[in-house]
């Protein structure tokens, strides 16, 4: 009797100890009584650019179009982009910036000259959607406006003259022209962006000829916030060069560019946006991932030369890139997917544990091209599984970020592995604490064991998830949502830990108050 009881005992200690090892395994750990820095509103930024049907058909329909519109502007897209708190958008570009003359979007709009979209595709825009509509829409949906000037191409006095037009509250010349055209009062806008991939299509400059160029231009562009463009993501020589001179220039400076892109293979095969298998899924977060090392490259120049923290990181360009859809003649136009919705979370995760440096971020874009918000056809639109991101994730705004210490598995493809979980936490004004966390592993569910470290837990727990039964499913037009936001409610409460029973391929918000 007492052998059969020993062994009944050692199975359960066997039982127990197998259970807390899983526990040890998989915990997260929230430091709330550690929170130093706030995480930007402006990490949940949107770019908008003259590309494919972004601008036309995306945003803009004009007046006399049969879709219901505010002064040209879809309705159905300015009231689900104010569903998400965009916080700031960037316009005109993006590559087109350096090819895009301001003057040529004002006035009548039948008397403003057409443009042969040299950078994408050809294509002969009216200039219908200029610098008034850019400026309506974003007052439409309650986002700050980001402007990017032309070097490229442009000049110190197209640029000066853009600024003063647009922000001039005088008799200046600009500011007449501006009144004449329907606009009395100026415009408050904050953010300026000097170039925009100079190192590339912003006219494949070196580092050291851009620094100067950026020092003109910004000595006469009188605005409070400059941002310059930087160097291809891993290229911190770029960086280097940029900042070891500004040190003498600080006053002319406030930001600094940084461009990342994941794909799934390489820039001539980045994979398709539906059709993928288990590699391809995790390559593509992957190289998601990736962007962690070459942001923290980028930021340890950036504290070498600034170590006070001055000049901000802006990430105003970010997301998937995958092939053209066959057959698609829709300039960068791809769906999006849940694989899709998690790498967003995960990104900007990211984003948010390094707000210290990070002060915005802009993903592209924000409709019809690249990862975007929404998809348009005709009078149609949908919702993306990137969208309900940004729905779950605007609760990060301006909240305090919480230090995470995370354990868990990680997923192996071959030699090669990734982490099977991505967290965020962060205290708002209320006091609310929220979690964001995403479970790239596209088979398996994870039982996360979760404790707040210097707080209580609360006893209100509320969740929201996003995930579907195929790794690859999608919105689509005329069919019913297949990703979207639903309840969460796999946690459990034991004294006070909480234990999040996290399913496979999913993106799930928390949110704990007293």
């Amino acid at each position: 009797m007492k052998r059969i009881l020993t062994i009944n005992l050692s199975i359960a200690l066997l039982s127990l100890f197998v259970y807390v090892s899983a526990q040890d395994q998989n915990t997260l750990v929230i430091k709330v009584d550690q929170g130093k820095d706030t995480i930007s509103r402006n990490i949940y930024g949107q770019f908008s650019e003259h590309l494919g049907n972004c601008i036309y058909g995306g945003i803009w329909v004009g007046e006399n179009s049969p879709i219901p519109n505010t002064r040209g502007m879809r309705n159905d897209v300015i009231n689900a982009l104010k569903d998400i708190s965009v916080p700031v958008l960037r316009w005109p570009g993006g590559c087109f910036a350096d090819i895009y003359h301001w003057k040529d979007g004002i006035g009548p709009r039948d008397q403003r000259p057409k443009l042969v979209n040299s950078t994408w595709g050809g294509v002969l825009e009216d200039n219908s959607f200029g610098t008034h509509e850019f400026l309506d829409f974003c007052n439409l949906i309650g986002a700050e406006p980001y402007f990017a000037v032309n070097v490229g191409s442009g000049s110190v006095r197209d640029a000066v003259e853009w600024i003063q037009y647009v922000t001039a509250d005088d008799g200046s010349p600009m500011a007449l022209l501006r009144k004449q055209n329907g606009q009395d009062k100026p415009w408050k806008v904050k953010y300026w962006g000097i170039g925009n991939e100079s190192w590339g299509c912003g006219g494949n400059m070196d580092a050291s000829f851009y620094t100067d160029l950026f020092k003109q231009y910004s000595t006469f562009c009188h605005v409070p916030f400059k941002v310059a463009s930087g160097g291809l993501d891993f290229d911190t020589t770029w960086t280097a060069t940029f900042m070891k001179d500004m040190r003498y220039h600080m006053n002319l400076v406030k930001g600094y560019s940084f461009h990342y892109y994941s794909i799934c293979h390489d820039w001539q095969h980045k994979g398709d946006a539906v059709n993928f298998d288990k590699s391809e899924w995790f390559l593509t977060l992957k190289s998601v991932y990736h962007v962690k090392h070459q942001l923290e490259n980028q930021i340890h120049v950036l504290d070498e030369y600034d170590p006070q923290n001055r000049i901000a990181l802006i990430a105003d360009e970010w997301g998937n890139w995958y092939d053209p859809a066959p057959g698609n003649k829709r300039i960068l136009f791809q769906q999006n997917t849940l694989r899709d919705a998690v790498s967003a979370a995960v990104y900007l995760n990211i984003f948010n544990d390094h707000c210290r440096r990070v002060k915005m971020a802009n993903i592209a874009q924000i409709v019809n091209v690249l990862q975007s918000m929404i998809l348009t056809r005709d009078a149609q639109m949908v919702l993306t599984p990137t969208y309900y991101v940004f729905k779950m994730y605007k609760v990060h705004q301006d909240a305090l970020l919480l230090p995470c210490d995370l354990k868990a598995p990680e997923i192996q493809n071959g030699d090669a592995s990734i982490p099977s979980m991505s967290v965020s936490a962060s205290k708002d004004k209320n006091g609310v604490i929220h979690v964001t966390l995403a479970n790239l592993d596209p088979d398996k569910s994870y039982d996360l064991t979760c404790s707040l470290e210097g707080a209580q837990l609360g006893k209100n727990i509320t969740g929201q998830i996003i995930t579907a039964d195929k790794m690859n499913a999608y919105n689509d037009f005329g069919k019913k949502e297949e990703v979207n936001l639903q309840p969460f409610t796999g946690f459990d409460v034991k004294k006070d830990l909480l234990i999040l029973h996290m399913p496979a391929k999913s993106v799930v918000g928390i949110s704990i108050s007293k």
